[in-house]
């Protein structure tokens, strides 16, 4: 009985482990059911923790951190509680309008009145582009309500200029009524071709007309036909080589190429779409050409940009020949925007040739003669990725092939890696022995290395591994090495993949003396995120702790080596690699708080100082709701936290 008890012991102990280890990589894949009911469980613990987000935000004191909370929370609240949204766009409004009432009462040196100005723009721009995703009225009715009693107009001979992120640029109204006039052509085009033509009315060619007219296609092809005819009027009435905007807008409607026919006769191959019939297109494009022929090989005395100096085509000064600095002429500036058109015909070669053969051979002569190539740009995308993640070594290696000589090793390269993935290891050795120079070479020999090292007995290849990473020659380095060890083998064998981020935690277990080691910290932490998030939560704990005593003492520095603070108080968009670092920590812990939120929370609750608290526990809600509010054409709303 005794010797049955210790073998039964001795199964128990071999048998128990191997079966614990194959349930563990085995997992069941969730019903529908599991995971509707985990989406919901996700959405509750969102909102529950926005509404305290919410309310710890309005103990802060400056305007422009509760604006930015205000809009960022009213963007979140609006398909769950839209008349909450509502509210909190409305407060952030007003808000912003304080903050263009109010003078500069800051004791910090740093921050002038111009600053403030621009913080004030910057807010309201992204207030009025967070409502314009849900409702174009309400974004409109913000546009009026917090425009600035005073404006900066500076006038530009060349017509107004977009320039989005600049409180003082010309016409910066005119430039956030553009970009508004964009963002809500998808959601109310009748609307947005209502506004454009009021805009052209008054002399303005909005950049955003093309995606005006192609939304309101979508719907009204007859009233998108009746506005495309009517900007096409507008530009040939304009100046267009001394309009910058109308010059822009140009090139953007020939871009596509016409619309194909109904019998399906017409073609563009640029990737984007049609906008104008082919009537309009044809008379568009005739005018481009005429104006294009008309440019000049550039002489001895034409102005020319100097190191340091701005060049004409962007700016009002040039230098001369003698190196004085002078304003451009009339002449000078339409010779500019001649040569502009010109440079744009080298794409629209083949629509030429198609559409208007007659001056084919004209443009072609006007391009030899002011040393502009007749080949079009190559567009080096497609080239560097294909056929998407879906590209065998195989494919990739005839793309190489058939590319351009610079693009060659980029490709070979990924085909090497391709071969890796899919298992051959002496496919990826040959490419890389035959197609890579000495360096892309090497890089593959390692990793093929590593992936041969996975194969072996447990205990050797661990053994090995750490032999070669004690070779590499700075910390960064094994970081990434093992990292990228541990993605190569997670699928395969995630113990292994555990054991080499164990031995990156290590390396980035001591206390950071520099952004660069919080950096590797967080890069540890997300490569644990899918494997084990329990230990990604063991990397940040400590950085967080380091962080608040960081931000401790930038509060004590604040004015003298860093402008964090402002009366007291963290600014949400603070300059510098520590606020940078306190938005980084938030977004992992928004990552890994999908798969364990009460931890994720207590840790963001971690951050000793009210305004980086808040800013982890928005990230969080964020990484919980924008899986579900996915929208390709608005920015990520993290960027409203974000410098």
């Amino acid at each position: 009985m005794k010797k049955l008890f210790v073998l039964l012991l001795i199964l128990g102990a071999t048998v128990v482990p191997a079966f614990a280890q194959e349930t563990a990589t085995q997992q069941p894949t969730p019903t529908a059911e599991e995971v509707e009911k985990a989406k919901a469980e996700r959405e509750k613990n969102a909102y529950r923790l926005l509404d305290q987000v919410i309310d710890e935000a309005q103990s802060l004191r400056l305007a422009e951190n509760r604006v930015r909370i205000q809009l960022v929370a009213g963007d979140l609240l609006w398909d769950n509680n839209q008349g909450r949204a509502r509210s909190l766009f409305a407060m952030a409004a007003e808000g912003v309008a304080e903050l263009n009432r109010a003078p500069q009462n800051s004791n910090n040196q740093r921050v002038g009145p111009q600053n403030n100005n621009r913080r004030a723009f910057q807010l309201r721009q992204e207030l009025i582009l967070a409502a314009a995703r849900h409702d174009a009225q309400l974004a409109y009715q913000l546009l009026a309500s917090t425009k600035p009693a005073v404006q900066t107009v500076v006038t530009d001979p060349r017509g107004p200029r977009f320039q989005p992120n600049a409180a003082n640029a010309p016409n910066a109204e005119d430039s956030l009524e553009q970009m508004l006039l964009g963002r809500i052509a998808s959601l109310d085009p009748k609307l947005a071709a209502q506004n454009a033509e009021q805009m052209m009315d008054k002399g303005q060619f909005p950049r955003t007309m093309t995606e005006v007219i192609n939304q309101l296609q979508k719907q009204d092809p007859e009233a998108a036909a009746k506005l495309a005819d009517k900007t096409v009027k507008k530009l040939q009435s304009a100046n267009l080589l001394t309009n910058n905007e109308a010059g822009f807008l140009v090139q953007s409607l020939l871009m596509g190429g016409p619309r194909p026919a109904e019998n399906g006769s017409g073609a563009f191959s640029t990737g984007r779409p049609p906008i104008l019939e082919q009537g309009a297109y044809i008379e568009l494009l005739t005018t481009v050409v005429d104006l294009a022929l008309k440019a000049a090989p550039l002489t001895s005395s034409s102005p020319v940009r100097r190191p340091g100096q701005p060049p004409v085509r962007n700016g009002v000064t040039a230098v001369g020949p003698n190196g004085a600095i002078q304003q451009p002429t009339e002449a000078q500036l339409e010779q500019n925007g001649a040569r502009r058109f010109l440079a744009s015909l080298q794409t629209a070669l083949p629509m030429i040739d198609q559409y208007l053969p007659a001056k084919s051979a004209l443009v072609r002569q006007k391009l030899a003669e002011v040393g502009m190539p007749t080949n079009p740009p190559l567009n080096m995308q497609p080239l560097l990725n294909p056929y998407g993640n879906t590209a065998t070594a195989d494919a990739l290696i005839q793309a190489a092939q058939t590319a351009p000589p610079q693009m060659q090793p980029r490709l070979y390269q990924q085909a090497a890696f391709k071969a890796l993935e899919e298992g051959n290891t002496d496919r990826a050795r040959q490419i890389a022995t035959e197609h890579l120079p000495a360096g892309a070479r090497d890089l593959v020999m390692q990793r093929i290395d590593f992936r041969e090292l996975t194969q072996k007995a447990e205990g050797a290849r661990l053994d090995e591994i750490r032999q070669i990473i004690a070779r590499l020659q700075n910390d960064d380095e094994k970081i990434n090495m093992l990292i990228q060890m541990a993605r190569d083998t997670e699928k395969v064998n995630p113990k292994l993949a555990t054991q080499l981020l164990d031995e990156a935690k290590q390396i980035t277990s001591r206390r950071a003396t520099g952004y660069d080691q919080f950096g590797q910290q967080l890069r540890v932490a997300r490569a644990f995120a899918t494997l084990d998030p329990a230990r990604s939560f063991e990397v940040l704990e400590p950085g967080i702790s380091q962080i608040n005593e960081l931000l401790a003492a930038a509060q004590v520095l604040n004015g003298f080596e860093v402008n964090m603070f402002r009366d007291g108080e963290m600014m949400l968009q603070a300059d510098g690699g520590l606020a940078q670092m306190v938005n980084r920590f938030g977004q992992e812990l928004a990552v890994l708080a999908r798969s364990d939120f009460e931890r994720a929370e207590t840790l963001a609750g971690r951050f000793q100082f009210t305004e980086p608290r808040i800013m982890a526990r928005l990230a969080i809600v964020q990484g919980l709701l924008d899986t579900r509010q996915s929208n390709t054409t608005t920015p990520n709303r993290t960027n409203a936290l974000r410098n």
